[in-house]
């Protein structure tokens, strides 16, 4: 039987039940073993409530090393060491849980042959899900309407089978008068109705991707075929529903204006701030040691002179310019000649500790200060220079539109591309910052957050 509601975004439901059921499941098989034959279980309090707070440490772990992205490309060897990474995070976490908790202490034999055990069954079983995502699961059945220049992009850009993960794409339709840019194979014939042609394929959703909208699409069959249940979408959704980010070349202003999103309601902003302001709070007070050391070893390096803390002018929300809070982590004369300059990889200007700093994101932690003055946001678009941000602006269409939001400590484009370093960087973390704009949300900052973790523990992406 073939579910017509399988989506990416739904995917991966089923992987989290099933390692949800792994990590309590094996706290119940841990104490059955640890305690066999015995009549009580000693420092034991609820089994019930050990294998719900061990379940809800491992599995935002999991999420923190990406483990819960269906659009993930790494081999297993790489997936594993994410794996081995959640672990470690995660069984750091429950620790310090005990902690606070005693009354949800297990013991380390318990602890220990839980980790063992749900490390064996997510190890096994996360690689035969996947394998059955890829090759047997039901899908999304897609029916693209056009074979032209524009539905050529479905084939180039989503070509990996992690990009295709949830839908099938059943075939082209040419429309009349169409220079044809699809391999023959995957072209279909129409021979009646757009609605009976869709049945006949058992089609779930309509791509329209045509290259002459207006002159050679029929609404009316849209229209029928909408109300017989197929969804009806346009090739920017698509992109923006598979990859996580909003393909510029398929933007038009009309799109923008009529899409869902790029607005966030007042309840939805007061959420926003009041955890802006309580995740900044947290981490400066964890973190101060933290601080306090780079403080130091910055000082030292530099000689006992020079600044501690950098501050440089940014763009924000708005088009309005506030100055950013860093640790210093390049010389002090890193642009004596006035000249802005993207930080390159292997920079020379940059310091030996500053190397370090920016490698673990030390030098981003000031700028809670930034967050809690309500300059920044805790998640969102990372801040530019207004040198830069000018030429963007003027190169790069629909830039502007990323400074309707307040700029973050950590964003959906730091997870999802590499540091910036130059305009066409800039182009690509675009895609992704807009794509934050318009879904921007407290849950998708509450997943960004996590994933955060990731990129600090793997040192992805700076430079």
């Amino acid at each position: 039987m073939r579910l017509s509601n399988t989506t990416p975004a739904n995917i991966i439901l089923p992987l989290i039940l099933l390692e949800a059921l792994i990590f309590g499941g094996s706290v119940y098989l841990a104490v059955a073993l640890r305690f066999i034959g015995e009549t009580e279980l000693r420092g034991i309090n609820s089994v019930m409530a050990n294998a719900i707070a061990y379940a809800s440490v491992m599995l935002p772990s999991m999420a923190a090393m990406g483990l819960y992205q269906l659009r993930s490309r790494e081999d297993p060897i790489g997936m594993f060491a994410r794996v081995l990474a959640a672990f470690a995070f995660g069984g750091t976490l429950s620790i310090i849980l005990f902690y606070v908790f005693p009354s949800l202490y297990l013991g380390r034999g318990v602890f220990f042959l839980a980790m063992l055990f749900s490390l064996l069954a997510v190890g096994t079983l996360r690689p035969l899900f996947f394998q059955f995502v890829d090759e047997r699961a039901p899908s999304f059945r897609l029916l693209v309407l056009g074979a032209g220049e524009r539905a050529a992009n479905i084939p180039s850009k989503l070509r990996r089978r992690s990009d295709r993960r949830g839908i099938q794409i059943v075939g082209f339709l040419p429309a009349e008068n169409e220079n044809i840019m699809i391999d023959k194979s995957m072209l279909i014939s129409r021979s009646s109705t757009l609605l009976e042609t869709a049945k006949a394929q058992a089609i779930d959703e309509i791509v329209v991707a045509q290259d002459e909208r207006r002159a050679s699409m029929d609404m009316q069959e849209l229209l029928q075929c909408k109300l017989a249940g197929i969804n009806i979408i346009d090739l920017p959704t698509l992109f923006e529903r598979q990859a996580g980010k909003l393909k510029l070349d398929l933007l038009t202003p009309s799109w923008l204006i009529f899409s869902e999103g790029f607005r966030l309601d007042p309840i939805s902003q007061t959420a926003k701030r009041t955890f802006d302001l309580t995740m900044s709070t947290i981490i400066s007070i964890l973190s101060s040691p933290v601080m306090l050391l780079a403080a130091i070893a910055i000082w030292t390096e530099s000689g006992f002179k020079g600044p501690i803390l950098f501050r440089q002018p940014r763009v924000g929300e708005g088009g309005q310019l506030f100055n950013v809070l860093k640790f210093r982590s390049m010389q002090t004369d890193a642009e004596a000649d006035g000249k802005a300059r993207w930080a390159q990889e292997n920079d020379d200007r940059i310091t030996r500790v500053g190397r370090f700093i920016r490698k673990t994101r030390i030098d981003e932690l000031p700028q809670c200060w930034n967050v809690i003055k309500g300059e920044m946001s805790f998640v969102g678009p990372r801040p530019e220079r207004p040198e830069f941000v000018q030429t963007l602006t003027q190169n790069i269409p629909y830039y502007d539109i990323r400074h309707i939001v307040k700029p973050g400590l950590t964003g959906w484009a730091q997870l999802s591309y590499p540091y910036g370093a130059n305009e066409k960087d800039a182009a690509e973390k675009l895609k992704f910052d807009l794509y934050y704009v318009k879904h921007q949300s407290l849950r998708f900052d509450m997943i960004i957050l996590l994933r955060t973790v990731e990129i600090v523990l793997f040192g992805k992406g700076a430079r």
